[in-house]
């Protein structure tokens, strides 16, 4: 269980991660580009990723 919730934070991650990038238009090529609000949902996303890790480290 421990296993997939690692999985799934680091997607999250990863995904918001592009998303993020793409926001503040350094990489191109879709419809996300230079769209502020997907910055937003991206830094959404990678923090819910990285709190969705630390809890899986602090259970038992």
């Amino acid at each position: 269980m421990k296993t997939t919730l690692y999985i799934v934070g680091g997607l999250l991650i990863l995904g918001g991660g592009v998303w993020f990038l793409q926001g503040i238009n350094v990489l191109p090529g879709s419809f996300m580009t230079g769209d502020p609000q997907w910055a937003i949902n991206g830094g959404i996303t990678m923090a819910v990723g990285v709190g969705l890790i630390l809890w899986t480290r602090s259970r038992k």
